[in-house]
């Protein structure tokens, strides 16, 4: 057996092992709730979006629906009851990461949207979604790295970024249309 010290260093050395362990839990649990509240999020706006349209499509009406005082739709043989019976039903699709068209200026972006195409222009050469996680405020795990290309590759399928290589994001080449006084101008001069 060894000595006092000995036992002492060798919990000492397992307690900070788990120490690490459970920060690395915790780091990936904190993650998984920004992303669940980063999605109830979304689709607490998409309902305000959603509320708002069938606002306006239905202005003729007398009374527009509340959705906070919705009642539960019932099937079967009673009659369906909800804050948008009566209401023109139609499929509204929501684009939060718009199309690129000319004279378009990032901040018809959502926040998100806007820090990473700033940090793209910014850049010296293309940059990979590891590089810009950090500069936007997220820990560097996988699920946010993810999460940041996701971003990335919606942008560029919006016209937003350019992909020059697989995973190298680019400001998009039509942004040499933008006016001189750009920050793709002033970050890409000496």
């Amino acid at each position: 057996m060894g000595s006092l010290f000995e036992e002492l260093e060798a919990r000492e050395a397992a307690a900070r092992g788990r120490v690490d362990e459970l920060e690395d839990q915790l780091a990936e649990v904190t993650g998984r709730l920004e992303e669940a509240q980063e999605n109830l999020e979304r689709l607490r706006i998409t309902r305000e979006t959603v509320f708002e349209v069938m606002a306006e499509v239905s202005a003729g009406a007398s009374t527009v629906p509340d959705p906070e005082a919705a009642e539960p739709v019932v099937t079967g043989d009673a009659q369906e009851s909800s804050a948008y019976a009566g209401a023109e039903r139609r499929v509204v699709g929501v684009l939060t990461v718009p199309h690129w068209r000319p004279g378009m200026d990032t901040e018809a972006l959502p926040r998100i949207y806007r820090d990473i195409v700033e940090i793209v222009r910014d850049a010296p050469r293309p940059v990979r979604a590891k590089q810009i996680v950090p500069r936007i405020g997220l820990p560097a795990e996988v699920g946010k790295i993810e999460g940041t290309r996701g971003k990335l590759k919606r942008l560029v399928a919006r016209g937003g970024l350019d992909e020059s290589d697989p995973g190298l994001f680019t400001p998009a080449r039509h942004e040499a249309e933008i006016p001189a006084n750009s920050s793709m101008e002033q970050g890409s001069s000496p």
